[in-house]
Parts: structure tokens; C-alpha cells; sequence
């Protein structure tokens, strides 16, 4: 505690830090204000069949993404999620469009130009997803509109302002990446993410502690234990590994020297990372689009589809997991190329012939190491629905594992290291003023 107190006065005492972890809590409580702030001429109070809706299944994933917003028909409701599939499909597209592929490789002025390609693709997404919103929101709570008002009427300027919502988020997240610290739009899924945690630990504790068989606070202990197991695991994936098996270590190495040290392929075993969820998500989402708003819909196959903790739901949600974890691997490493500078820069792999083998090489021992990193994220994302088992409270249960876990880390670990490298540069330009040399050992903790 002594070394946390120690750490949030040198973040307050350097001048620019504070003015950004300042300007950051301001923007992300415009967010969460903004959360609450209910379509016009919705009445709140009408919304309890859609916040009922959004209780379980894949609606509450929606809605946690949204910090609630969703069910609370605010304006904010679409959250930045239009956006994260607008930017998948484009980096999708900068890896398969020959055009998007000489746009990316222009540097500054491309990013810019598939920037503004985002925010188009973003607009589109939003003209489909808000009608959509707005049609479930007329069948879940017609009576929450105000009287005098016809949906016909209400549905434009719905849309417009549901719409703009989510842009003016993705602007907030842009000035807090500009002027705060982290990246925006990850600080923000964050936000929304958390803002469930404190809600949801106390309905876990609470059902524990009043569960009729007994051993509730010894279950409870073991859940935080799992939690506790789940987020180091978390934190490994995140952070990625950046080493081989040890039987082909060795011989990935390259002739180069630097210094006397031998160049290792920069290969990992999460090369990945958490994009297979959010695409075999992505997918998942399909049958709730196509039967939520079918009430007809009741077949076994749509109710496990619909049912994020049923068998048949996360035996699909695996097998797409570890088929996005190889396509994705694949379009990132390209073994050819990586064959190609090795070439270029007079390295090679012991035993290996340049070229068409070292490729070939590349891309088996490629093989080898994502199948083992595919099933790990694929435990990962299913982690919920096996802390399920347990029962575990459905809002408590998404922090086991999945997307909004793997976010929370990446989130939390990407915006601590920038703050640390803050104060080691203030702390580095303080010691080099009072005369002391720069291998004092002195941390800036």
C-alpha cells in the first residue's frame, strides 16, 4: 500500500502526467454520464422487459460492451462496437485488397486515408445497427415510448441520434489517445466493461452467502482463486511468448551477429492474440440477428445458439476460435517473406536452405506452436461458461475469461506501461539536473 501511495504522488507531481490522467477521468466520465442519458421521448421506466432481455445469453454481451447502455436505451446504446468491426474488416482488407495492401505501405498519409475509409464503413455499420436497435427496442418495450409519439415518427431522429452517439464516443476515445494516456477506444471498451464489476461481485457474494446448501464462502473463495489463476493466464496470452519449443529453438536461429548475439525468428506462440474471439464473436452474433427478433424461433439449435453456456454453442465457438487463430496467424506472418529478408540480410537457419525451404521450414514450425496456442485462447474464451458450472452468477461469470477479460488486461497492462515510462523519463531528466549519473538505481516508483 506504502509503495501505491508512493506511486500516486510521482504521477500527481509530474506536471504533464497529471494534466493527462486528468484530462482522461474527464472524458471517460463523459462517457459513463452519457450512458444514462435516455433516448428522447423514451420513458425509463418502461425499459424492464429490454433490461430483462439483456440479463443473460449473448444480449449481455452486447450490453456489457456498452457499460449498460444498451439496456438503459441511451443514447449511447451502440457503444464503439461499429467501429471495432469496421476496423477488423479493414485490416482484413489491407492484408487481401492489393489496393489497401499499397495504401497501408504509404506510411502517414495512408493510415490517414484508411482512417477515413473506417469512418465511413463505421457510418454504414450504424445505419444498419440502429434500425435494427430500434426494432427490438419497439418489440421489447413499445409502452416506454411517451404518449402522442408514433415509432414512425420516432425512429429518424432515433437514428440520427444513436448514430452521432457512437461517433461522438470514437471522438472522445481519439482526444483521450491525443491529450490523456492509453489508447482511447481500449480505455473506453474498459470503462464499460468494469463499470459491471462492482454490481456483479456483489450479487456473486450475495447469492453465496444465501445459498440454501451452505459452503458459500468456501465456494466463493475458490472463485476468486480461479480468477485469480484465469487473469495470470490472461496476462501470459496478452503479453504474448516470444520463444519456440525448445527442440526447435535452436535451430531457428540466424548467422547474423550483433555484438556476438545470434538473431531469433521473431516468432510467438500467441501471434494472434485476442483477435480469433472477436472474429468467432463477430460470428457468433449472426443467429441472434437473424432469429432475435423471431419469436417463432424456438428449435433446440436456436436456443443453444442463442445460449452463450450451452454445449453446442461453445463447441462451435471453439472450432471457429482455433480456425480464426490459424487464418489470422496466417495473413500476419507471411513465411515467404520472412524467408526473403533473411536472404536479403545474409541470415539463414542452420541445416536449412535459403529460400522456397526456409519458407517451407517456417511455416511447419508455424504450424506446430499455434495449434497449442489456439486450444489455450480457445480455454480462455469458454472460461465463462465453465465457471457456469459452478454457478456462477451470469454478470460475474464474463470476468472469467473471453474478450472482456483478455481486454481488461491488455487495457490495464498497455496503460500502466505508459504511464511508468512517463515517470522514468521525468524522473530520468530529475536526476540527470541534480548532478547524479544515470546509473544511480534509483526506480521511479
Amino acid at each position: 500500500m506504502k509503495k501505491l501511495i508512493e506511486y500516486l504522488k510521482n504521477c500527481w507531481k509530474v506536471e504533464d502526467l497529471r494534466q493527462r490522467l486528468l484530462i482522461t477521468l474527464l472524458f471517460t466520465a463523459i462517457y459513463r454520464f452519457g450512458s444514462f442519458v435516455v433516448l428522447p421521448g423514451i420513458n425509463p421506466a418502461g425499459l424492464q422487459k429490454l433490461q430483462e432481455q439483456t440479463a443473460g445469453g449473448l444480449m449481455s454481451l452486447l450490453d456489457m460492451f456498452s457499460g449498460g447502455a444498451f439496456s438503459n436505451a441511451s443514447i449511447f446504446a451502440l457503444g464503439i462496437m461499429p467501429y471495432i468491426s469496421a476496423s477488423i474488416v479493414m485490416q482484413l482488407l489491407a492484408v487481401a485488397v492489393p489496393y489497401f495492401q499499397k495504401m497501408q505501405r504509404e506510411g502517414e498519409s495512408g493510415r490517414k486515408k484508411i482512417n477515413w475509409y473506417t469512418r465511413i464503413l463505421t457510418v454504414a455499420i450504424l445505419l444498419f445497427q440502429a434500425p435494427a436497435y430500434l426494432q427490438n427496442l419497439r418489440w421489447q418495450a413499445s409502452q416506454a415510448l411517451a404518449s402522442g409519439i408514433s415509432w414512425q415518427v420516432f425512429v429518424i431522429p432515433a437514428v440520427i441520434i444513436l448514430a452521432a452517439g457512437s461517433m461522438f464516443i470514437l471522438w472522445l476515445g481519439e482526444r483521450i489517445t491525443d491529450k490523456g494516456i492509453g489508447n482511447g477506444i481500449s480505455l473506453i471498451i474498459m470503462i464499460g466493461i468494469i463499470a459491471r464489476l462492482p454490481q456483479a461481485f456483489v450479487q456473486e457474494l450475495t447469492s453465496r452467502f444465501t445459498a440454501i446448501t451452505g459452503g458459500g464462502l468456501v465456494m466463493f473463495i475458490v472463485e476468486l482463486l480461479i480468477l485469480y489463476l484465469v487473469i495470470c493466464a490472461a496476462i501470459l496470452l496478452t503479453q504474448g511468448v516470444r520463444k519456440v519449443p525448445v527442440q526447435y529453438a535452436k535451430r531457428l536461429v540466424g548467422n547474423k551477429q550483433y555484438g556476438g548475439a545470434r538473431q531469433y525468428i521473431p516468432l510467438k506462440l500467441f501471434a494472434a492474440n485476442v483477435m480469433p474471439i472477436i472474429f468467432a464473436q463477430a460470428l457468433m452474433f449472426i443467429p441472434l440477428a437473424i432469429v432475435q427478433y423471431n419469436s417463432e424461433s424456438s428449435s433446440y439449435f436456436v436456443r443453444s445458439m442463442l445460449d452463450n453456456r450451452s454445449l453446442l454453442y461453445n463447441i462451435v465457438y471453439v472450432i471457429l476460435i482455433i480456425a480464426f487463430t490459424y487464418f489470422y496467424t496466417a495473413i500476419t506472418l507471411n513465411p515467404t517473406q520472412m524467408a526473403e529478408d533473411m536472404k536479403r540480410n545474409n541470415g539463414f537457419i542452420p541445416g536449412i536452405k535459403p529460400g522456397k525451404d526456409t519458407a517451407d521450414y517456417i511455416d511447419t514450425i508455424m504450424s506446430r506452436i499455434t495449434f497449442p496456442g489456439s486450444l489455450f485462447i480457445a480455454f480462455i474464451a469458454i472460461m465463462p461458461a465453465l465457471a457456469g458450472l459452478l454457478n456462477v452468477q451470469q454478470a460475474f461469470s464474463q470476468f472469467f475469461g473471453g474478450t472482456s477479460l483478455l481486454i481488461l488486461v491488455g487495457v490495464v497492462i498497455d496503460t500502466l506501461q505508459q504511464i511508468e515510462s512517463h515517470l522514468m523519463m521525468r524522473h530520468y531528466d530529475g536526476l540527470l539536473n541534480s548532478g547524479h549519473t544515470r546509473n544511480s538505481g534509483v526506480s521511479a516508483y
